[in-house]
């Protein structure tokens, strides 16, 4: 079996982490020893980039003991992937393609291996392996029954894909699944992001002011938790009149990053977009100002500015580089720019990944059932698949909620029935 991995002895601790992760993720277990009797997805072969996590490891085996033929696996950033769960993946019989600190041509080698086994479903995280497919694939792409997209940068880029009609094969965008970008987004990327600034500073946020770039949910979570770390000031900058309206309705301080920037202690980007903080902005912010990123890819803090102006550069610790300016400010760039709560932290807890791998395993069922019957657009999850997911959740939490009588069933139909 063809793989490529960092390190094979690594096997009994990627075990215990996968362990961990299957523990607290019980929906997902719920529906993988369901379906590995069943084995809907016999002799499917799956493509995946995605976080090489162990959450992520739960999900590829439950994608293999439902029947899939060849699963094969490769990371959806360089420094996310979790070099021993990668190894116990192997070991489970997963071709993993992963390892922590890869080069941009080694993650394109990775990516081309994917492409190479020839998928009939591909799973991505953040639109690489879709680009790959529609740059240098093309005439494969058109015999894919269809792929998912997990991140929202990734679903921007499949759109475009779309609106110029190019797309080859149906994408469900489980990014957009409520029960993905209401938690996992905003919860999971709120707590994991700051898991990861302090994991890397070890600073305390009370008393600090932080900036977040970016009000969606993603920002939403992080601004959160920086209020409720203690941060003295929350400022929110945006581009979106509606969503910075939100941000103040929400009590956070609204203001362009101009004017942030002079202020901030702790910077933290979550648009998507590129140079989102950049060389005029930099030029304002006092010494020792903290420097993450929780967006897809490094682009947001925009480093070649930060490398122009410094005159020294030096790694003060693991995941901290610190940028010296020609008056001696000191800058702090956490995770080389690249994800922060994966690159310095684990990445998202267990029980919020839960909901979103759920929704991908059931993304890559309903495609299976439903190919060679879907246009090549791009999908949102059905609501009642999304009711469907929150309501195993509650159940996995002991939780109850109320149902509609019979009464108030045919109150909501009627539209005779009124005051």
């Amino acid at each position: 079996m063809e793989y490529r991995v960092k390190d094979m002895s690594l096997v009994p601790q990627g075990r215990l982490k996968i362990e961990w992760a299957e523990h607290h993720m019980p929906v997902l277990m719920l529906l993988r020893k369901k379906y590995t009797d069943e084995k809907p997805l016999k002799g499917v072969r799956i493509g995946a980039v995605l976080h090489v996590t162990k959450e992520t490891a739960v999900l590829m085996k439950a994608l293999k003991d439902a029947g899939a033929e060849d699963v094969v696996l490769a990371a959806s950033n360089p420094l996310s992937t979790q070099d021993d769960v990668a190894a116990a993946l192997v070991e489970y019989g997963i071709r993993v393609f992963a390892w922590r600190g890869q080069t941009n041509e080694e993650y394109y080698w990775c990516l081309k291996k994917v492409v190479e086994s020839e998928p009939d479903i591909v799973l991505d995280d953040g639109g690489d392996l879709h680009a790959l497919l529609h740059k240098e694939y093309i005439d494969y792409a058109g015999k894919i029954i269809g792929g998912t997209e997990e991140t929202t940068t990734g679903v921007m880029r499949l759109k475009a894909l779309e609106r110029d009609g190019v797309l080859k094969y149906p994408v469900i965008a489980v990014n957009n699944a409520y029960t993905k970008h209401l938690f996992d987004n905003r919860y999971g990327t709120g707590q994991s992001t700051f898991d990861g600034i302090l994991r890397a500073t070890n600073i305390l946020v009370a008393g600090k002011v932080v900036v977040v770039a970016g009000y969606g949910w993603v920002g939403k979570g992080i601004a959160m938790r920086a209020r409720g770390l203690g941060a003295r000031r929350v400022i929110v900058t945006e581009v979106d009149p509606i969503r910075a309206l939100e941000a103040v309705f929400d009590g956070f301080e609204v203001m362009p990053m101009a004017k942030a920037a002079e202020v901030g202690d702790i910077f933290v980007t979550a648009t998507g977009n590129k140079a989102v903080i950049r060389k005029e902005h930099f030029e304002k912010m006092k010494d020792g100002a903290i420097l993450a990123n929780a967006g897809h890819f490094n682009v947001e803090i925009w480093i070649p500015d930060l490398e122009a102006l410094a005159v020294s550069k030096r790694d003060i610790r693991p995941n901290v580089t610190e940028y010296r300016l020609k008056d001696g400010r000191r800058f702090y760039l956490l995770a080389e720019g690249r994800l922060v709560n994966l690159v310095a932290a684990e990445g998202h807890p267990s029980e919020v990944m839960d909901m979103s791998f759920v929704n991908q395993f059931l993304a890559v069922k309903y495609l299976y059932d439903n190919r060679g019957k879907l246009p090549p657009k791009v999908f949102n999850p059905p609501l009642d698949l999304d009711k469907r997911v929150a309501k195993l959740k509650l159940d996995s939490m002991g939780i109850e909620i109320d149902t509609l009588t019979k009464e108030q069933e045919e109150y909501l139909k009627s539209w005779t029935l009124g005051t």
